[in-house]
């Protein structure tokens, strides 16, 4: 008998349909091996799909894959995964613990459908990599990092998923940024990092902390729309180095670039949590194929 299962995609850190961030999500997943899943997220197409599964360590459990591999954490598919769990009334406006391969964190869902989730203990460090190779690999001016560096380092910094931060001057520099994937990428792996988030204080938005954009080329994703785990990473980093003028929760704005803005609400005290809301723009059934190694079922 052919296995289907419910797979809907979910646009996380908005209100709006195709908008913010689409996330794929599956959530039954008890049952499907690793490689099942991965040939899901695969054939859905969006850049994470996230994986619903009982624990034993906590209340629910969730698997992260892109279309090309497994990753410990993402924000914007827990948002959108929690999100559409409980638009179906699988979960009530509460607080639940939730393992990933990062480790257990919260989840909270406000009564209007705003999921928050907590992040991990900051990790924040200044790397030694020169504002000459930083514009090479992002396709600007020097004097774009160089300014506002005097201020703010370059960090690497995880609040669950490492990004390596770069500040840029102005709006008008960071929307000029046409990135080298395979410089990028380099960078990336000499600092530990998953991806790259530049960002500015100059917003589109009078409201928004700052604009962000994300560039995941070790993921396979070139720029992504509005990510979460990186907002997380920012929010502490800010923190860390007493950059903030404003009260929590932070705003920050993403995705403009690729005509999918969203908003990300970050909470920079003990512990860090990012927050947003989404919507279903999809639900279906996708057929399950066979599994490569029918002796290995992951519950």
């Amino acid at each position: 008998m052919t296995d289907g299962r419910d797979a809907l995609l979910v646009d996380a850190f908005t209100q709006e349909p195709t908008a913010g961030n689409p996330a794929g999500v599956v959530p039954e997943a008890t049952g499907l091996a690793a490689d099942q899943m991965g040939a899901i997220a695969n054939e859905l197409g969006a850049s994470e799909t996230a994986f619903v599964l009982p624990s034993d360590r906590a209340d629910r459990r969730l698997r992260y894959f892109t279309p090309e591999r497994e990753i410990d954490l993402c924000g914007h598919a827990t948002v959108a995964a929690f999100a559409a769990l409980y638009d179906r009334a699988v979960v009530a406006a509460d607080t639940y613990s939730v393992e990933t391969e990062a480790g257990v964190i919260d989840v909270e869902i406000e009564p209007e459908g705003r999921v928050w989730m907590t992040q991990s203990a900051p990790e924040i460090r200044a790397v030694d990599i020169s504002y000459e190779e930083l514009a090479d690999a992002l396709g600007i001016e020097t004097a774009a990092l160089a300014e506002v560096g005097a201020d703010l380092p370059v960090a690497r910094a995880s609040t669950g998923l490492p990004f390596l931060v770069v500040p840029v001057g102005y709006f008008e520099q960071l929307s000029a940024v046409e990135p080298d994937n395979e410089a990028v990428a380099a960078l990336c792996e000499r600092v530990d990092a998953e991806g790259l988030y530049a960002f500015t204080f100059d917003t589109i938005d009078a409201e928004a902390t700052l604009h962000g954009r994300a560039f995941v080329p070790l993921a396979g994703i070139p720029e992504d729309p509005v990510t979460g785990t990186a907002s997380g990473a920012v929010g502490a980093y800010l923190r860390h180095y007493d950059a903030l003028d404003a009260d929590d929760p932070l705003t920050f704005e993403q995705g403009h670039f690729l005509d999918r803005p969203g908003r990300v609400s970050v909470r920079t005290g003990d512990p860090v949590a990012v927050g947003g809301q989404a919507v279903t723009t999809l639900t279906g059934t996708i057929t399950v194929p066979e599994s490569e190694d029918d002796d290995i079922i992951e519950a």
